[in-house]
């Protein structure tokens, strides 16, 4: 097993507070384009690099992190280190209904600019992605409050796993 590298928090302490793995159950990814393939791995990379994940009354961390969507549900099954089940977690999906389906129409509108658009047009429509993305991102952590304390960008790579999950990906 690998060396725990634990994170530098702002104040410069250490935490382990933080997943040290992220696991996609294969049965719950969709088949999807080579742009939202290359945002889910991107994604995992990222959070899995620089995160704050802190499960309420969980033991202390190290954590592992299976997602899976079930029954249009998003279940987090999070684990120890060591691979010992801790808790599962089971989001409904209704409340990101809206801001999932405005977010994979700018993400269309994006990458379709990307191949067409001159820079300040990509630039404006990015705008506009990221600020989607943030409201699904606070969506995210509004959801998990009271269950897991997460940081704004691990909220918001969860957002975007939670969208490469999603049936319409």
């Amino acid at each position: 097993m690998d060396e725990t590298v634990p994170t530098i928090e702002e104040d410069g302490n250490e935490t382990t507070q933080r997943l040290v793995e992220v696991v996609l159950d294969p049965n719950s990814i969709q088949r999807a384009s080579k742009d939202v393939e290359r945002e889910r791995k991107v994604a995992i990379f990222d959070l899995v690099e620089e995160n704050y994940f802190s499960p309420i009354g969980a033991p202390e961390g190290p954590y592992r992190l299976d997602l899976a969507m079930i029954k249009r549900r998003l279940v987090f099954i999070i684990r120890s280190e060591d691979g010992v089940e801790l808790t599962t977690l089971i989001l409904s999906l209704t409340p990101f209904k809206k801001i999932v389906q405005d977010y994979f129409m700018i993400c269309e509108s994006y990458y379709e600019a990307i191949r067409t658009a001159s820079p300040s047009q990509i630039e404006a429509i990015d705008m506009g992605r990221r600020g989607v993305h943030n409201e699904g991102a606070g969506v995210l952590k509004e959801r998990l409050d009271g269950k897991v304390d997460v940081d704004h960008q691990t909220s918001r790579r969860l957002f975007t796993l939670l969208c490469s999950l999603h049936p319409k990906a």
